[in-house]
Order: structure tokens, then C-alpha cells, then sequence
């Protein structure tokens, strides 16, 4: 694909961004370049690379879920700007 300056006009107008001449032109040779490379990947056989959502092997780094005893009220309520009873006071955000 072609990069136009039209095309780099375009696009720096709807990231809202505001290129003066020069930047547009360095912009444009850029974007070429990068869809050049591109190209020359798809000239790559990869039929017997399997699809991969990640390059290295996902591995869960949560630690095992172990029951332990929890704060006591009066600590976890300890800087509660407003509470009522054994809850948390907040202020009220729909209305009727």
C-alpha cells in the first residue's frame, strides 16, 4: 500500500495531531517504510508455525487462594472517614 500525503493528513487529523510540512513528509517516509517491512514478512513461509496468542508460555504467577483469619471490625473500620454499625458510611450517588 501506497502511503500518501493524504492519507498521513488523514490520520494525523484523527489522532489530532498537528504535523507542519516537514513532519508530514518524515511521517510519510516512515509509515513506508514500516509497511515495507511488513510486506517482506508476508513473504515468510510459516505453514508449520502454529498460531500463538503470546511469544513466550503464559504461566499463572497468583499464589494459592489459603483461608487466613481477617481483620478484626473495629481495625478495618479504624479510618473510615463516616461509618454506621459495622459498615462503611458513603455518600449517597443515585437519587430517588
Amino acid at each position: 500500500m501506497k502511503i500518501t500525503q493524504e492519507l498521513v493528513d488523514h490520520v494525523a487529523r484523527l489522532a489530532r495531531l498537528d504535523l507542519n510540512g516537514e513532519e508530514s513528509v518524515r511521517m510519510q517516509n516512515q509509515l513506508g517504510d514500516i509497511l515495507g517491512y511488513i510486506g517482506h514478512l508476508d513473504e515468510l513461509d510459516l505453514s508449520d508455525v502454529p498460531p500463538t496468542s503470546h511469544v513466550i508460555d503464559m504461566v499463572n504467577v497468583m499464589r494459592d487462594d489459603e483461608v487466613k483469619p481477617s481483620l478484626p471490625m473495629d481495625k478495618g473500620l479504624a479510618n473510615a472517614p463516616a461509618r454506621e454499625g459495622t459498615s462503611f458510611k458513603v455518600p449517597r450517588i443515585i437519587e430517588d
